[in-house]
């Protein structure tokens, strides 16, 4: 691959997210025998990229449980802040004295925000150098990186230089644990999230008149918390009150015996902390109230709720009789503006999704096609797919058509779907690599609408990058048919998504809504990796995956027969094809299209012969010719007999006649 395409990827990234790095005190790497600078969020990859045969090998994870730590780290302003902590060490290899530095990456997969650490070596390590290190390897550590509880990050460490093909990195995805993990309920973000409160409620009992109770509810309170809700359930009963810098609140209700489950009532206490506010969690506890109150007898109680269900059964009669005898004209007419209302909501929360995907063979033209078909059905997302909408494409061109669609995606929450495959990786390549020919695919030839995939990496690419928080973008490939080597260099910063094993996740990143939310774990219905078949859309995407799939089992080298050779060939056997355009200075009617040659045997002299709607006609020699006064692709001119101003397609053969 081409360093330039690496460096223009790299300069483009600007990102701002809660994920960074401490930078207080400062970082110091230097260890005995080698002097080391760090660099934070600088990361380019200009003047570290070497040949693969001189480029150092990864470096390992260190053994045991310090391959990574989750803990709590103290900043300028004294406030503790959750941290992970990783360590890594350089092997005792025939390469090691090739290391000029070395780099970690942190990426949170829910929002795609990262940051990189990179260490640069001032000195070289000397080989078997391991033993003027105390017998013991190169270890390096990343302690400073500031997460988010209930968070997952992929890690990435590489060494410096980097090969220009492939990659020696080492990685792993850590799940930093909740606010409720002893490692880090001390730090802030938990603090504020309500990890160390104890309320340790009081509450005390006391008798006013025959069927009335008072109960009083004290409890603890947080500094990070000024408003609470005290409720009693069963009938519920709520006050709200505030702190007021006040350590300890008392609430009192007034409740009626009447109303009351026997003996039993739940206090629960609802906090609202700065960070989970309305979200927050809730302590709760049953009383027992008969230790201090007797209850009157059950009889009495049995009585007047049968007398409060026979005035309710009476009121609720009355209100029948009293609408058959006077009906209303508001229950024989619906608003007429309801349905209208709730039309009108599902068209604004419709997403629009721009499908961007390589025609590698028709079966798998056939997958993208039934999973758009998915997407609009089961998921009532509107598809923006080349194929249908090829008379705009025709109008307008595909450059513009994509970059109008880029644009308008960009100004809204809607979506870029790429799709990887084996054709999106071999036209990158080739992009990258000027002295390689472009790629030509059998199915981008027989297209109306050619190939739409490199212009498109050609607009996308750069915007991508451009982009900061590749909100608007979203990679994935299909696992059963493809492989995460598909994916272009460019998009490895962001989550790759398996379908159909991630399509819920995906589809959630499509309605910018969060699938892990404080305490709860959100799901959408009928379409996780067990569940889309179900529906007849579904059904259909999974049968073409199987079918490409065997396909793929039945010809291992289906790419390469995929692939047009330079000379313009595709080798499958398919006649060419003519198009006619009515040409008004010239009489008889002319129809021109651009014809490759197509014969079988080296012949003397070519004839052109139109067939119209399939059935041959009279065979028209138009001009008759020496192979060697051609090229292969040459405009031919056919004035076909009793042409008429309705234009039909026609079949141009080429056959070899003896003279």
């Amino acid at each position: 691959m081409d360093i330039n395409c690496v460096i223009w990827f790299i300069s483009g990234l600007a990102l701002s997210s809660n994920l960074r790095v401490l930078d207080w005190p400062p970082l110091n790497c230097t260890q005995k025998n080698l002097q080391c600078s760090v660099q934070i969020n600088n990361c380019s990859d200009e003047g570290w990229i070497s040949p693969r045969i001189k480029a150092p090998v990864g470096p390992n994870w260190t053994p045991g449980s310090e391959q990574h730590v989750v803990g709590v780290r103290g900043d300028l302003n004294g406030d503790l802040l959750p941290v992970i902590t990783v360590s890594w060490s350089q092997g005792e290899n025939m390469a090691i004295s090739a290391i000029r530095g070395t780099e970690v990456h942190f990426l949170e997969e829910t929002s795609n925000h990262n940051i990189c650490v990179r260490y640069i070596f001032h000195s070289i390590i000397k080989q078997n150098s391991f033993i003027m290190n105390n017998w013991s390897l190169w270890t390096f550590s990343s302690d400073r990186a500031v997460v988010e509880p209930g968070h997952t990050y992929l890690v990435s460490v590489y060494n410096l230089p980097k090969p220009d093909v492939g990659s020696y990195r080492i990685a792993k995805s850590i799940k930093i644990p909740g606010c409720y993990d002893r490692r880090i309920q001390d730090a802030k973000v938990c603090l504020e999230n309500g990890s160390l409160w104890d309320p340790q409620l009081t509450w005390n009992i006391s008798v006013e008149g025959g069927s009335m109770m008072i109960l009083t509810v004290g409890f603890n309170t947080s500094e990070f918390s000024e408003e609470y809700s005290i409720s009693i359930q069963n009938p519920i009963h709520s006050q709200s009150v505030r702190r007021e810098n006040r350590t300890l609140l008392n609430v009192t209700f007034q409740l009626d015996v009447w109303q009351l489950p026997p003996c039993k009532i739940l206090v629960v206490i609802q906090p609202f902390f700065i960070r989970c506010n309305k979200n927050c969690s809730n302590h709760q506890k049953i009383l027992n109230y008969c230790l201090y109150y007797r209850r009157p007898p059950a009889y009495s109680r049995i009585f007047m709720v049968k007398v409060s269900v026979g005035v309710i059964a009476l009121s609720g009669l009355l209100a029948y009789l009293l609408k058959r005898t006077f009906p209303t004209d508001s229950e024989n007419h619906l608003s007429p503006t309801h349905n209208e209302e709730l039309e009108r909501n599902q068209v604004e929360k419709r997403r629009k999704v721009l499908v961007i995907y390589s025609r590698d063979h028709p079966l798998y033209t056939h997958v993208v096609l039934k999973l758009c078909a998915f997407l609009m059905a089961k998921c009532g997302t509107e598809v923006v797919l080349d194929l249908l909408d090829t008379t705009t494409l025709g109008i307008v061109g595909t450059v513009q058509w994509l970059d109008w669609q880029r644009e308008q995606i960009e100004k809204s929450s809607d979506k870029i779907l790429i799709l990887c495959s084996r054709g999106v990786r071999a036209k990158w390549m080739a992009m990258c690599d000027a002295a390689e020919a472009p790629v030509a695919l059998r199915e981008d030839m027989r297209s109306v609408t050619g190939d739409m995939l490199t212009p498109a990496l050609s607009l996308l690419v750069p915007a991508f990058v451009r982009s900061g928080t590749f909100r608007n973008y979203v990679v994935a490939y299909f696992e059963d048919v493809c492989s995460e080597e598909d994916v272009p260099s460019p998009f490895n910063i962001t989550v790759r998504y398996k379908l159909m094993k991630h399509f819920e996740e995906l589809f959630f990143r499509l309605l910018d809504k969060e699938k892990y939310e404080p305490g709860r774990e959100n799901h959408i219905e009928g379409v996780a990796e067990d569940q889309y078949f179900h529906c007849p859309s579904g059904r259909a995407l999974r049968e073409a995956i199987e079918a490409f799939r065997a396909y793929q089992m039945e010809h291992p080298d289906w790419f390469g027969d995929e692939l047009v050779k330079a000379s313009g060939e595709d080798g499958g056997g398919h006649e060419p094809y003519l198009e006619c355009f009515p040409d008004s200075n010239a009489e008889p009617l002319t129809l021109i299209n651009d014809v490759t040659m197509m014969c079988e045997r080296e012949p003397s002299v070519c004839s052109a012969t139109p067939c119209m709607k399939g059935q041959p006609k009279e065979p028209h020699l138009v001009d008759q010719f020496h192979r060697n006064s051609f090229e292969e692709r040459t405009t031919l001119y056919v004035s076909p007999q009793n042409t008429s101003k309705d234009c039909l397609p026609v079949m141009l053969q080429c056959s070899s006649i003896n003279t």
